[in-house]
């Protein structure tokens, strides 16, 4: 990893949820794989929740990051390390939030596939995305995020 003052990710994170999206509706067309349990009044209900969870993970975060004058693009310099508000419970709460739309329109849309194509989904979002972003927090913030990341759960 280089000495670059961003975390190295040139594809905009939500690119991913979106392209994985795809690319299961495509899977779907191509080669159908029902389950009868997605296409219940149950799985949209539960379809819901997971978009309002999503929108309540992302906004707040996002929130944050504007107040405090960062960014969320991936290829320009942290200002400040995020550890309070939603922060302070997860290091990754626009991910988490991500991952709940992503699930929530799998339900809303019924597509197995987009189940089947999420754990590939989640490695890459960790080895690709949260992997650049920790190494370069780390030579960034150094022992503030050591601390940071010793006290506070990556996920939930």
């Amino acid at each position: 990893m280089s000495n670059q003052d961003h975390p190295g990710i040139y594809i905009p994170v939500p690119l991913f949820y979106i392209a994985f999206f795809f690319f299961s509706y495509l899977l779907q067309s191509a080669a159908p794989f029902d389950f009868e349990i997605l296409h219940t009044q149950a799985a949209r209900i539960v379809g819901w929740i997971f978009l309002v969870a999503g929108i309540a993970h992302i906004i707040p975060a996002w929130v944050q990051f504007i107040r405090s004058c960062n960014t969320v693009v991936t290829i320009r310099p942290a200002r400040t390390l995020q550890t309070n508000g939603v922060y302070a419970f997860s290091r990754n709460p626009m991910y988490i939030g991500f991952y709940f739309l992503y699930l929530g329109f799998a339900l809303l849309y019924g597509n197995l596939w987009t189940f089947i194509v999420m754990p590939v989904l989640a490695l890459i979002i960790n080895l690709y995305v949260i992997k650049r972003e920790e190494a370069y927090l780390r030579r960034k913030f150094g022992h503030e995020y050591k601390n940071y990341k010793k006290n506070v759960r990556r996920w939930l």
